[in-house]
C-alpha cells in the first residue's frame, strides 16, 4: 500500500505560477499511473492530469492543457504539477493519486491510493 503526501501549495495571484508535489512511500512508486485531480467549493473532484508509470505518456484536462505539466521522478518516488498562467477558476484542493491501472488512467474510480490534498488559491 501507497502513502501519497501533497505540498507547494498556497496563494497565488493570476497569473502566476505554482509547483506541487506527491511524495510517495510505502509501495513501489514506478508500478502505478499517478495522477492529478481538484476539488473546488461545491463542485465535484475533477480529472487535472495524469502521467504513465514510466513517464513516457500524459494527458491533461483540456482546461489546463498548455498551463500545467505533470511530470514524475521515479528514483525520488516523486510527482510534480507545475502550474503556470493560473486563474481564478484553477482555485481549488488539488489532490494526488495512484493507480494500478497501465496506460493513463483519468477516471477518479481508477485510481486506489489518494493524498489528504494541498490547496491552491489565485486571487484575481
Amino acid at each position: 500500500q501507497v502513502q501519497l503526501e501533497e505540498s507547494g501549495g498556497g496563494l497565488v495571484q493570476a497569473g502566476g505560477s505554482l509547483g506541487l508535489s506527491c511524495a510517495a512511500s510505502g509501495g513501489t512508486f514506478s508500478t502505478y499511473a499517478m495522477g492529478w485531480f481538484r476539488q473546488a467549493p461545491g463542485k465535484e473532484r475533477e480529472f487535472v492530469a495524469v502521467i504513465s508509470r514510466s513517464g513516457l505518456s500524459t494527458f491533461y484536462a483540456d482546461s489546463v492543457k498548455g498551463r500545467f505539466t505533470i511530470s514524475r521522478d521515479n528514483a525520488k518516488n516523486t510527482m510534480y504539477l507545475q502550474m503556470n498562467t493560473l486563474k481564478p477558476e484553477d482555485t481549488a484542493v488539488y489532490f494526488c493519486a495512484a493507480s494500478l491501472r497501465f496506460g493513463v488512467p483519468k477516471s477518479n474510480r481508477e485510481f486506489t491510493y489518494w493524498g489528504q490534498g494541498t490547496q491552491v488559491t489565485v486571487s484575481s
